[in-house]
């Protein structure tokens, strides 16, 4: 069983950066992807940057893509993820999620293990 933790997140204004953090319990976390999910009130959850499960392929959704930085390091089982430029759009709960399968996903269905989240609220 894969226990993830978020921390990082809290209130920024619009134009600043956040740089989320994802730790890993149990499992074998090296052989998963992992990624970030974001859920604006009243909005689904959407899949927000994603990254394989050695570190080497990356992927940001169009919204966030040149403000967003993915990144992981298997030895201290963690992720990270920084967003640039905020803006009050990134708003939302942000969950960290671990797949069994190795490659990027984008789909919450192919995620097997989820964080609680992390409120991320961008002031303008």
């Amino acid at each position: 069983q894969v226990q993830l933790v978020e921390s990082g997140g809290g209130l920024v204004q619009a134009g600043g950066s956040l740089r989320l953090s994802c730790a890993a319990s149990g499992g074998t976390i090296s052989t998963y992807a992992m990624g970030w999910f974001r859920q604006a009130p009243g909005k689904e959850r959407e899949f927000v940057a994603g990254i394989n499960s050695h570190g080497g392929t990356t992927y940001c959704v169009d919204s966030v893509k040149g403000r967003c930085t993915i990144a992981r390091d298997n030895a201290k089982k963690t992720m990270h993820l920084q967003i640039d430029s905020l803006k009050p759009e990134d708003t939302g709960v942000y969950y960290c999620a671990a797949s069994k399968i190795r490659t990027v996903v984008a789909g919450w269905y192919d995620y097997d293990w989820w964080g609680q989240g992390t409120q991320v609220t961008v002031s303008s």
